[in-house]
């Protein structure tokens, strides 16, 4: 399977939103208290939010879906969740789907998305900080609360918090596939073997582990005005951050929201 008959676009039909619920349920495996619901879908439309999504012919393979945001008197994007039908996985969606997002964003003349992501998901923050060019400065411990996807292994939902400042010399060059020069100070490594750790009751606490010693490196690490400016795999698919000054990335972009709750 390829991922050349897939077009993506905006979700505006009701149908194309119920079927943003159902693809949300099938990758996360909620439970049906922790799914966004279709009226969440329908309003974010209706309030500026944004939902796009990735078509097989007629049939929803992916979405990303964001709700309309404000700080310091600038708006921008909170992109509350992406996802892909597992066998669509690995031809790129993901970031197809980011850079509609961004192009959408750009002609309505918004300049920031922000997301949250989970640290131990080494592909998704190969994705978010070495492809799309986003940098974190924000650490949020167990920001959803105790989840029910299976895919979070029972581990408190720890996230760091993607800026995508969509105009920035940072992005466009990491989109063209030059890599932004950054001092970094240090590096924050993830086993591959997490996901392992993660899946199996008698190893839990191997990944909470992992989980609890990255949590107080990067507490600390922003608290001294770093941020994460890289990311790094290796042949073995370990992942590493890679952390930097963060007014020194201001070079690449604006820096207008500075106060960051």
């Amino acid at each position: 399977m390829g991922a050349e008959s897939v077009v993506v676009r905006r979700c505006v039909e009701f149908a194309e939103l119920q079927a943003c619920v159902a693809v949300q349920k099938e990758v996360w495996q909620f439970e049906d208290a922790d799914l966004v619901p279709l009226r969440m879908f329908v309003v974010a439309l209706k309030i500026g939010g944004q939902v796009m999504g990735a078509f097989d012919g007629s049939d929803l393979v992916g979405f990303v879906f964001s709700l309309p945001g404000t700080r310091s008197g600038h708006s921008y994007l909170h992109s509350h969740m992406l996802a892909v039908r597992e066998q669509y996985r690995n031809f790129g969606l993901g970031q197809r789907l980011k850079l509609a997002q961004r192009e959408e964003a750009l002609a309505r003349g918004i300049e920031l998305i922000e997301w949250t992501f989970d640290p131990l998901e080494i592909k998704n923050a190969h994705l978010n900080i070495a492809k799309l060019g986003a940098i974190a400065r924000t650490y949020s411990v167990n920001h959803y609360g105790m989840s029910s996807s299976p895919l979070q292994g029972g581990l408190p939902t720890d996230r760091l918090v993607a800026e995508w400042w969509l105009r920035s010399r940072r992005v466009a060059g990491t989109l063209e596939g030059r890599e932004p020069a950054s001092q970094i100070e240090t590096s924050i490594e993830v086993t591959a073997q997490i996901y392992e750790w993660k899946s199996a009751a008698q190893t839990r606490e191997r990944a909470k582990q992992v989980q609890m010693r990255n949590r107080e490196v990067f507490l600390k690490a922003f608290s001294q005005h770093l941020a994460v400016l890289g990311y790094e795999r290796d042949a073995q698919g370990n992942g590493k951050f890679l952390l930097g000054n963060w007014d020194e990335c201001w070079s690449y972009g604006p820096r207008e929201t500075d106060s960051h709750d």
